[in-house]
């Protein structure tokens, strides 16, 4: 390829490279000896020339002014080239027939002329039969699941086939072809949603359908669906949810439209997702059932398949990351109460560890749904161990405060002690001189002076 190229860019520059006041008369020998090799190309519809061409090898071709081994290598690019065409040419069909073209068959069918057939109303002659709809999902990823707004939002692919009773062609007619692709724009398309979807997916749909010669038409096309899902959290992060995705008409009833799905599959029992979930996150689907309902909405009967979805979330990392550490403080607010109630070390370790819980309670609160109606497991389990640490606070300020009452009751008693201790508890005589009597004065231990008097000898 690159020496072709070289050879095109050659001719194209008039096989001169240098200034026109240096043109060499030789130059023009090869341009039209080039122009020779590229004529004769043309002479063979557009394809290589024969490299055996007595034209391309004579005298005067070999005389222009272009190495050995270049024209040695172009030869070889050449061979291998005409090689490569005539492979090709060798498989082509010699002549293409119309009949072998899918515009055949949309011909036949009259599908861009006459498209009100194919897409006013359901695809039957006789408007008393019903349509039917099959319909399979496959779930390929489990994108996430909000316990807070009880949603799930998944990515599945859904297939959908029917019977059109407008459509059939014999293969054989068309040089066996029996299906071809067609705009979806051509052809009526059941009217199917999901019940629970609340938000659309914002991706543009798949723009053609499938259809096969005896008037089947399938459909298939992946979606991002977030839909609701009444969440069970009484067991989190031990829980299994159910959440369902069902398919129904928007507007045929039952008597015009009728769904179905592959009996075999009804449930699948330890279903197997290697082969198709692409990403898990923290749910694995353990169950995947199907069954279908007669719904009345409106004042008519409606056929809807309803996809349950059965799942089991990986506990591993809350038991590591809330689980266990509320359990580890509780068992330091225990371990507390070795410390020394002297000072306020003891109150202020246990409010940290209060403090510690409170906001492992807030993080639960964004986790889990306000409308359950029950209280979950774990919030008993984190409601109890708030509780037992509040009692071990509030039993630790109660005992520091009977501890500082004791504690002042004998810091007075000691004071009283220190003021009898200091006061002189021995007898003093007392001389009378007025009277002549000695006068003995005691303090007893009743804090009363008592006077008793002796007569002297």
């Amino acid at each position: 390829m690159m020496v072709q190229a070289l050879i095109f860019l050659f001719v194209l520059t008039g096989g001169s490279t240098s200034n026109s006041d240096l043109h060499d008369p030789e130059d023009d020998h090869a341009s039209i000896q080039l122009d020779l090799w590229f004529s004769s190309r043309q002479k063979n519809g557009g394809t290589n020339p024969d490299l055996h061409d007595p034209d391309l090898h004579d005298s005067n071709w070999t005389s222009v002014f272009i190495p050995g081994s270049f024209l040695q290598e172009t030869d070889e690019a050449l061979g291998v080239s005409q090689r490569i065409y005539d492979t090709i040419r060798k498989s082509e069909v010699e002549e293409s027939s119309f009949e072998c073209s899918w515009q055949a068959i949309l011909k036949k069918l009259d599908l861009r002329e006459n498209n009100d057939k194919y897409t006013v109303g359901r695809p039957v002659k006789d408007h008393r039969r019903w349509t039917w709809v099959y319909i399979e999902m496959k779930i390929f990823a489990i994108i996430d699941v909000r316990e807070a707004d009880q949603m799930f939002v998944s990515y599945i692919w859904v297939s959908m086939r029917w019977d059109n009773e407008h459509i059939w062609w014999d293969p054989d007619e068309f040089c066996g072809q029996k299906h071809i692709l067609v705009p979806v724009k051509y052809l009526w398309m059941p009217d199917l949603t999901i019940v629970e979807m609340t938000e659309r997916d914002k991706t543009a749909p798949n723009p053609h359908v499938d259809i096969h010669h005896h008037g089947w038409v399938e459909y298939r096309d992946g979606q991002v669906v977030t839909s609701t899902c009444t969440m069970h959290v009484y067991k989190f992060p031990f829980d299994i949810q159910d959440c369902r995705i069902s398919f129904k008409s928007i507007t045929h009833s039952e008597e015009e439209l009728k769904l179905f799905y592959n009996t075999s599959d009804y449930f699948w029992a330890q279903w197997d997702t290697t082969d198709t979930m692409q990403t898990q996150s923290e749910w694995l689907v353990h169950y995947l059932s199907i069954h279908n309902k007669s719904v009345n909405h409106f004042g008519f009967e409606q056929t809807v398949i309803v996809y349950t979805i059965t799942m089991k979330r990986r506990s591993e990392l809350y038991v590591a990351n809330f689980l266990l550490p509320i359990f580890f403080f509780l068992c330091l607010d225990f371990a507390s109460f070795l410390m020394s109630d002297t000072g306020g070390e003891k109150v202020g370790f246990k409010v940290t560890v209060l403090l510690a819980v409170t906001v492992m309670q807030l993080i639960l609160v964004d986790i889990l749904p306000p409308s359950s109606n029950t209280i979950p497991l774990i919030e008993i389990y984190c409601i109890g161990a708030f509780t037992l640490m509040m009692l071990s606070l509030m039993e630790t300020i109660l005992v520091m405060y009977f501890k500082d009452k004791d504690r002042t009751l004998i810091d007075k008693i000691e004071v009283n002690q220190k003021l009898i201790e200091n006061t002189d508890d021995k007898l003093n005589p007392l001389l009378c001189c007025c009277t002549g009597e000695i006068i003995y004065c005691s303090i007893s231990n009743s804090h009363k002076l008592l006077f008793e008097k002796q007569t002297l000898v």
